[in-house]
């Protein structure tokens, strides 16, 4: 099965939101699977909630705002908290999802490596002869 975008409508409920911009909440949509394009392709059927996530953070604060009062209320976001972007955690959620979030190892030798010597014998060495005293 091959990944299936969310709609607007799943941004608005993921949200929490009764109504929700279509057209923008679709744009961002688009941008968020294109930005998790950039980590992993194809994406994995449940990157979806990647894609929210990297969508709902650009749709709730797109100034990306991090201090903002209004009245005696006044509230603080991280810097960067804002716009359309990726996390370290959102990347490394995308390649467990696709399966190359682990460590691994690679064997360099090829299939047909034969393990006998492979440079030139010396007879020199290999015949009789007298060797030093602990070496025969």
């Amino acid at each position: 099965m091959a990944f299936v975008a969310p709609t607007a409508e799943d941004l608005g409920m993921y949200l929490g939101l009764g109504e929700i911009d279509g057209d923008r909440a679709d744009l961002l949509i688009r941008q968020a699977v294109a930005l998790a394009q950039s980590v992993v392709k194809p994406l994995p059927n449940d990157a979806s909630a990647v894609v929210l996530s990297v969508a709902g953070r650009a749709y709730v604060n797109p100034q990306q705002v991090s201090y903002e009062t209004i009245g005696p209320m006044s509230v603080q976001r991280p810097s960067g908290s804002g716009g359309l972007y990726l996390t370290k955690a959102d990347k490394a959620a995308l390649k467990s999802l696709a399966g190359r979030g682990g460590a691994f190892t690679v064997d360099p030798t090829p299939a047909t490596a034969d393990p006998s010597p492979t440079w030139p014998l010396d007879d020199l060495y290999l015949g009789d002869g007298d060797y030093e005293p602990g070496w025969n």
